[in-house]
C-alpha cells in the first residue's frame, strides 16, 4: 500500500506540475479581442460583482459551461482579486479534469506493466497537450473539461454504472453541445439500464441549463439559436468543405486585410454543416449496435475475442473525428476531445503507446502554427491528408471483422481478460 501511495503521489505531483505549466503559459494575460474577452468575461464579471441575473443574461451559447464553472469565478473575491484572476480560476476545472484522467491512466498502465515512456506520453497528453494550451489561449478551457467528461461517461458505462455515467454525460452536454456525440458510445458501452442513464443525463443537463433558458432575452438562447443557423463568416480551413468555398471581396472585408486568402462558405455548406455532424453520428452508432449484437449472438468466448470491434471508446473517437471534419467552425482546439478519446482507446483497449493521439496532436499543432506561415489552402490539404485516412482506418477497425488485430500489441499480463470482461455485456456472460 505504501508503494502504491508513493507511486500515485509522484504521478500526481507530475500532473500538477504539467497543469501548472500550461496555466502559466496560457493564463498570464487575457487575450483582448478574443473569445473569452468578448463572450465569457462580461458574464463572469457580473457574477463576480454579485449580479446573478445579469450573469444569466450575458452568458454565450455555451452558457452551461459557465454555470458549471461559476463557483471558481467567485473565489477571487475572497482576497479582492480582479478579472485576471477570474480568467485564471475558471480554467481550473478543465485542468483538474485533465490531471485526474492522466493520473488514472498512469495507474492503469502501471498495473499492465507498461514502460515509463508510455506512461509519460499518456500523462503528457492529458496535462501538457499543446492543443489544451491553444484552447486556453482562445478562451475555451471548457473544451478539455468536456473531453474528459465524455471519456469518463463511456468508461463508467463500460463498468455498468448507469447513474454515474448519466450524471457525467449530462454535465458534458450542458458544458458543450458537441458532447451529444458521446450519447451513442455510452449507450453502446452500458450493458443494461440504458433508459436510466438517459433519464439521468437529461435531468442533469436540464438542471444546469434551465436557469439560462428561463431568463428571457438572455444571450444563451440567442447564441444557441445563432450557432444552429448558417454562419457564413465562420469558415475554417481544417474541414472537408474548405475547397468548396471561394475567395471574394466580401470574405476579405469580413475577415480583414491580413486574411485575404481565406474563403467564403457557400450557403448550402453553412446550412448543412452542424446538422450533418449529428446526422452522420446516428447511423454510425446504430451500425455499431448491430455489430455488437452479431458478436454476442455467437459463443461467449468468440464474443469476448471480437468484443473490441464495437468498442465504445473507438466509436467516440470516430464521431469526434467526423465532427472536426464536417464542422466548418473547426478551430485548432476542436481536435482536443478526439485526442483524449484516442489516448484512452489506445492505452486502455489496445494496451499500447498512444501513437495516434501523439501524431494527431503534433499534426494539428504544426498545421495551425502561425510561425510556419502555411497558406490556408495548404493547411486544409494537410488536414485532409491525415484526417481522411484516419477516419477510414478507425471505421474499418470498428466495423470490419478482424481489423482490430492489426492494432493490438502483445499483452504481458492479465489485462486482456479485463478488457474482454468489459467489452462483453452481462447478458452475454
Amino acid at each position: 500500500m505504501r508503494r502504491v501511495v508513493l507511486e500515485n503521489a509522484t504521478c500526481a505531483l507530475l500532473a500538477l506540475a504539467g497543469s501548472a505549466s500550461i496555466a502559466w503559459l496560457g493564463l498570464q494575460e487575457i487575450a483582448w479581442g478574443g473569445d473569452y474577452e468578448q463572450e465569457a468575461r462580461p458574464a463572469f464579471e457580473a457574477l463576480a460583482h454579485g449580479h446573478l441575473l445579469s450573469f444569466l443574461q450575458r452568458v454565450p451559447a455555451y452558457g452551461g459551461s459557465l454555470v458549471e464553472r461559476a463557483p471558481f469565478a467567485l473565489i477571487p473575491g475572497l482576497w479582492g482579486g480582479g478579472e485576471q484572476w477570474v480568467f485564471r480560476l475558471v480554467a481550473v476545472p478543465g485542468l483538474i479534469a485533465g490531471a485526474g484522467l492522466g493520473i488514472w491512466l498512469v495507474a492503469r498502465l502501471r498495473s499492465q506493466q507498461r514502460s515509463t515512456l508510455i506512461k509519460l506520453a499518456a500523462l503528457s497528453l492529458c496535462v501538457l497537450n499543446p492543443l489544451t494550451l491553444r484552447a486556453i489561449e482562445f478562451g475555451h478551457p471548457e473544451e478539455l473539461l468536456g473531453a474528459v467528461l465524455c471519456v469518463w461517461a463511456v468508461l463508467l458505462a463500460q463498468r455498468g454504472r448507469a447513474v454515474a455515467a448519466g450524471i457525467v454525460l449530462g454535465l458534458a452536454i450542458a458544458n458543450k453541445e458537441w458532447a451529444l456525440l458521446a450519447v451513442g458510445p455510452a449507450l453502446l458501452a452500458l450493458p443494461s439500464r440504458r433508459m436510466l442513464m438517459l433519464l439521468c443525463t437529461g435531468a442533469v443537463a436540464a438542471l444546469v441549463l434551465a436557469p439560462l433558458v428561463l431568463v428571457g432575452g438572455g444571450g444563451f438562447v440567442a447564441g444557441a439559436r445563432a450557432s444552429a443557423l448558417p454562419g457564413a463568416t465562420i469558415f475554417q480551413p481544417m474541414q472537408v468543405f474548405w475547397f468548396f468555398g471561394h475567395h471574394s471581396a466580401q470574405a476579405a472585408h469580413l475577415l480583414g486585410a491580413a486574411k485575404r486568402d481565406y474563403r467564403l462558405a457557400p450557403s448550402w455548406v453553412s446550412a448543412i454543416s452542424h446538422p450533418l455532424v449529428i446526422a452522420v453520428a446516428v447511423p454510425l452508432t446504430a451500425l455499431a449496435f448491430s455489430r455488437r449484437r452479431r458478436e454476442n449472438a455467437g459463443p461467449t468466448e468468440r464474443a469476448a475475442r471480437s468484443g473490441g470491434q464495437a468498442n465504445p471508446m473507438l466509436l467516440l473517437a470516430l464521431l469526434l473525428l467526423l465532427r472536426c471534419m464536417l464542422d466548418t467552425w473547426d478551430n485548432v482546439y476542436y481536435p482536443l476531445p478526439l485526442v483524449i478519446a484516442l489516448l484512452v482507446w489506445e492505452t486502455c483497449t489496445l494496451g499500447r503507446a498512444p501513437v495516434l493521439a501523439l501524431i494527431a496532436t503534433a499534426l494539428v499543432w504544426l498545421i495551425a502554427w502561425p510561425s510556419l506561415g502555411l497558406s490556408v489552402d495548404l493547411q486544409s490539404a494537410l488536414f485532409l491528408a491525415w484526417s481522411v485516412p484516419l477516419a477510414i482506418s478507425l471505421s474499418a477497425t470498428l466495423y470490419l471483422p478482424g481489423a482490430r488485430a492489426r492494432w493490438r500489441l502483445p499483452r504481458r499480463d492479465g489485462s486482456r481478460e479485463l478488457d474482454r470482461a468489459l467489452a462483453v455485456p452481462r447478458a452475454a456472460r
